[in-house]
């Protein structure tokens, strides 16, 4: 039995960074009746955010790789409470939880109070809209996997309603923008161009589906992934040219609509689904929780240490957080998922310390490089490897690319489940189908 008068523990969001915190800490301290470890979310499955681009365009089924939080919490020995966090009592040292909605059948649980000894907020982020006109009535985002799914039925609807009449789609009717040139957006465009190509292989749709369907991809700076070298941005821009995306680069979106999204130089792409994929920002509700100080992107401001700074008992990690590069105040933490692992990582080594009152070490961002998928290719750079910084692509970035994955399911499974989970998908490839069909 766990004694009463335990300290909690209490992460709020179960993205890469929040369960792999409580992951550890509950191996830590599972024979320590003096800690417990609790998370905290609102959905009851956790799908790695980097494959969401492959459930938008159902190259991935969402059942496939999502993590059942209750079953991984017992089996990693932390407690799962379900729920999303809307305020927060300093004072009395509790969260609030959203009530609970029923399935229609008129049951609800109400909002609880949630009390804490150690806060982490890990709820990540969403993409940032700028004050665009009608993103929020005309959008879909890829901010979780619900939102990626409804994507794919859509727009897979759309394609068997097409096939049902003999008419061809008009104009725009199937047309897909992309807004935002950084690594979301060009992988959802490589998985979507595949998407539409299997279509046609399967011959179940009844219209040409890269035909009768446009995809183009929308950047406001004048090139691709600005994250990477540029020589790397120009082949991408070829390799997704190539297959018959239009690229269009310093094109600034002013305004999106049903019909479609119109540039600031005044000229309407027709787009039946427009996919918003530029910027982060924190989570609405943080900048509203109880004396915490947040930026004009509703990022939590923490210290190196990742301690909240109006009160040492909170900490932040991920997207939802902006942390100091440096002491010098060179800037903050960029919103990676490498960032939201590395300070996960961090916390799970520091938070022990907190608790014993030891002083607490400085996190320390270490790039690592990116990787950017193309469907059966990648692209990318190494920081820091032998030879310096390393440039490349193809088969070997596509590799490395999906070793990141597999070293996420270590990092959640240990390796032995990770190998068994790798072995599943190898197998399974053979007797799936290749895209998601219904």
């Amino acid at each position: 039995m766990k004694s009463e008068s335990a300290r909690r523990i209490v992460i709020v969001g179960g993205g890469s960074g929040g369960l792999k915190l409580a992951t550890r800490l509950g191996h830590r301290y599972r024979r320590d009746p003096e800690v417990k470890v609790i998370l905290v979310d609102g959905t009851l499955t956790h799908v790695w955010k980097p494959l969401l681009h492959e459930i938008a365009a159902g190259t991935l089924d969402i059942h496939e790789d999502e993590c059942n939080y209750l079953a991984h919490a017992r089996r990693h020995h932390f407690r799962f409470v379900w729920g999303r966090m809307q305020g927060l009592d300093k004072e009395r040292r509790t969260i609030q939880l959203e009530p609970l909605d029923g399935n229609g059948d008129g049951q609800t649980v109400p909002s609880r109070d949630l009390p804490y000894d150690v806060l982490v907020l890990a709820v990540g982020g969403i993409s940032d809209d700028f004050g665009v006109p009608g993103v929020a009535e005309h959008c879909y985002r890829l901010d979780s996997a619900t939102e990626a799914e409804r994507f794919r039925r859509s727009l897979l609807e759309s394609y068997l309603r097409a096939g049902q009449t003999e008419a061809s789609p008009a104009p725009g009717d199937l047309d897909v923008a992309i807004v935002g040139g950084g690594a979301t957006g060009v992988e959802l465009a490589a998985e979507l161009d595949k998407m539409r190509r299997e279509l046609n292989e399967y011959g179940a749709v009844g219209i040409d589906t890269v035909k009768d369907t446009r995809l183009t991809l929308l950047e406001r700076v004048p090139r691709l992934l600005p994250g990477l070298p540029e020589e790397l941005a120009e082949s991408t821009e070829k390799e997704l040219t190539e297959r018959g995306i239009a690229v269009r680069t310093g094109e600034a979106v002013s305004e999106v609509t049903a019909e479609g999204v119109r540039t600031e130089g005044g000229e309407m792409i027709p787009a039946r689904f427009t996919v918003w994929a530029a910027g982060i920002r924190g989570q609405a509700f943080l900048g509203h929780l109880d004396g915490l100080e947040t930026n004009r992107r509703d990022q939590v401001l923490v210290k190196r240490s990742l301690q909240a700074t109006t009160d040492a008992r909170i900490f932040a990690l991920g997207d939802c957080a902006a942390c100091p590069l440096d002491s010098d105040g060179g800037g903050f933490v960029p919103p990676r998922a490498q960032a939201a692992d590395q300070q996960a990582r961090f916390l799970a080594t520091q938070l022990p310390r907190y608790l014993a009152g030891k002083t607490l070490e400085h996190y320390r961002y270490r790039d690592r490089g990116s990787l950017v998928s193309l469907d059966d290719t990648a692209v990318g750079t190494l920081m820091g490897a032998l030879m310096g910084n390393v440039n490349f692509e193809g088969w070997a970035a596509r590799f490395s690319y999906r070793m990141l994955y597999r070293s996420h399911q270590r990092a959640l499974h240990g390796s032995f489940r990770a190998l068994m989970l790798w072995g599943s998908d190898l197998i399974g490839r053979r007797t799936r189908p290749r895209l998601k069909l219904h």
